[in-house]
């Protein structure tokens, strides 16, 4: 599943930099952390939507159009995409791809 997970998000951008946070896979995106995989321990991965690690003054007025209403907002300015299982990151794949592309291009 991590490596299905992996390939969809570094599809979105040939500049995406791929390294670890957390004792999993982080994506960075023009020097700023953006995509995180955590590793459920129940099961599952989370697949971490974010803006770097600094609080950022435009949180309140942040917004992102999730078209495919995937994504759970447990902040204005992170979203969190859950996924159970290797079919549904199969399945999901390539909207996660466009899912990141859209948010990478987010300021």
């Amino acid at each position: 599943m991590l490596s299905i997970l992996r390939q969809a998000v570094l599809a979105a951008d040939p500049a995406i930099a791929e390294n670890e946070k957390w004792n999993s896979p982080n994506f960075v995106y023009d020097g700023v952390d953006r995509v995180t995989l955590r590793i459920h321990p129940k099961g599952g991965v989370q697949v971490i939507f974010h803006r770097g690690a600094k609080q950022r003054a435009d949180v309140d007025t942040f917004h992102f159009d999730d078209p495919t209403g995937l994504l759970e907002w447990p902040a204005p300015d992170r979203g969190v995409l859950t996924v159970a299982d290797a079919a549904a990151a199969t399945a999901l794949a390539g909207e996660i791809t466009q899912l990141v592309r859209r948010w990478i291009a987010q300021p």
